[in-house]
C-alpha cells in the first residue's frame, strides 16, 4: 500500500514536508511521563529528558516496532516494554539487556525529530529528508515575546486541518457568522478585498474598511513555520494594548482531525499587562471561547468533499491562491519523493 506521505494528495491532507508544526502545548509534556500524539501523518512519542528538555521521535521500538509510548522513562533514556532496549534522546541505543554488544547498540536507529519549545507549544521538524538539519524556527512576532503578551488557546476538530485554513483566511464570515460577538457586530456586510504580497506570504483585506470588523488576515511562511495572523477591534473596555491579535498555527492529527493553536496577543508591557491579563481571565476569555465554538461547529459539518461542490466569487480569491500553493508544494515533494525511491532501493 503506498504511503500517503509520498503521494501529492496524503501531503496535502496531512501537511508538506520541510515544515515546522506546533505537536501540542507543552504542558501535556509532563515530565517523566511518555506521551503519545500523532500529528501530520506520523505516529509520535514526545518526553522530557532530567534536564526538561523534550523530545520528539518516533513512537516505534527500532527492534520488533513495539510502541515505545507504552514502555518506560528512565529519566535520560526511554526504554521498551517488550524487550527492554533502551534508546537515548538522539534515538541512539543505548543498551540491548537481553543482548549485550550486539549490533543495535550504539546505532542511531530511531527516527528523532528535531524539537524547540516556543509560546507555550512543542514545535517539531518534519523533514522530507531526515538526516538534514531544519530550517531555524522564526515564530511571528506577537509570540515571540518582547513587547508583545498572549494566551494560548489549543483545540482538537473532528475536520481536516485545510478547512481551517480556510477559515482563518475568509475575513467576510466575521460579518455573518460571528455577527453577535462583543467586538464583530459592525461595519458592512459586503466588501471588495484584494491581495497584498509580502515578504513571507500574502495579506488579504478588505479595500474600504479597516480596524471595524475581521478585516483582513496574513498567510506567513517564514522559518518553515506556516501560520496566519490577523487583528480583530478591540473597544476601550476591553484594556489598553490596541488591536486584538490572534496568531494561529493548524497541524493535521490525520485527514480528518486537526489540531489548533491560536493565540490570543496584545502589544503590553508594564502595569498595562497585568490589566490586560486580568481583563483577558475575567472577561474575556470566555467570549473568545464562544466565537471559536462557532467556527468548529461550522467547520465539522462541512462535508468531506466540500471543495469539489464550491461556486466561488470574489470573496475566496486567497483561498484559491493559497490551496494552489500547497497544492504546488504538495506536487513538488510527492514528484521529489518518486525520484530519490530508486536510488535508495538500489542502495540496498
Amino acid at each position: 500500500m503506498t504511503n500517503p506521505l509520498h503521494t501529492e494528495d496524503g501531503l496535502l491532507a496531512l501537511g508538506v514536508r520541510d515544515r515546522w508544526y506546533a505537536l501540542c502545548p507543552s504542558r501535556q509534556v509532563r515530565p517523566g511521563e511518555l506521551t503519545r500524539i500523532d500529528r501530520a501523518g506520523e505516529e509520535l512519542l514526545l518526553w522530557r529528558d532530567s534536564s526538561g528538555v523534550v523530545h520528539v521521535q518516533e513512537d516505534r521500538c527500532p527492534h520488533r516496532a513495539a510502541r515505545l509510548s507504552l514502555g518506560v522513562h528512565m529519566g535520560d533514556r526511554i526504554a521498551c516494554n517488550y524487550h527492554g532496549l533502551q534508546l537515548d534522546g538522539d534515538g541512539v541505543v543505548a543498551s540491548v539487556p537481553g543482548s549485550p554488544g550486539c549490533a543495535l547498540e550504539g546505532r542511531k536507529a530511531l527516527r528523532t525529530f528535531p524539537a524547540q519549545e516556543r509560546a507555550g507549544a512543542v514545535f517539531a521538524w518534519f523533514g522530507s529528508d531526515e538526516d538534514a538539519a531544519p530550517t531555524p524556527l522564526q515564530v511571528p512576532e506577537p509570540i515571540a515575546g518582547g513587547d508583545w503578551d498572549s494566551f494560548l488557546c489549543y483545540v482538537e476538530w473532528d475536520c481536516s486541518h485545510l478547512l481551517s485554513v480556510d477559515n482563518l483566511m475568509d475575513p467576510m464570515h466575521g460579518a455573518f457568522l460571528h455577527r453577535n460577538s462583543h467586538t464583530m457586530f459592525s461595519g458592512k456586510r459586503e466588501a471588495v478585498f484584494q491581495i497584498r504580497d509580502t515578504d513571507t506570504g500574502f495579506a488579504f483585506e478588505k479595500t474600504d474598511q479597516r480596524g471595524v470588523n475581521f478585516d483582513w488576515s496574513e498567510w506567513v511562511d517564514s522559518g518553515g513555520l506556516q501560520s496566519v495572523t490577523l487583528d480583530i477591534p478591540y473597544p476601550a473596555t476591553a484594556g489598553p494594548g490596541g488591536p486584538f491579535t490572534i496568531v494561529a498555527c493548524v497541524t493535521a492529527i490525520n485527514e480528518h482531525q486537526h489540531a489548533g493553536f491560536f493565540w490570543r496577543c496584545r502589544q503590553v508591557q508594564g502595569w498595562e499587562r497585568d490589566s490586560w491579563r486580568f481583563l483577558y481571565k475575567n472577561r474575556l476569555e470566555a467570549r473568545h471561547w464562544q466565537v471559536l465554538e462557532q467556527d468548529r461547529a461550522m467547520a465539522e459539518a462541512m462535508p468531506d468533499d466540500a471543495w469539489s461542490r464550491e461556486n466561488l466569487y470574489q470573496h475566496d480569491i486567497a483561498l484559491v491562491r493559497l490551496r494552489r500553493m500547497l497544492r504546488a508544494e504538495a506536487k513538488r515533494q510527492a514528484a521529489s519523493r518518486a525520484e530519490r525511491r530508486p536510488a535508495r532501493a538500489a542502495a540496498r
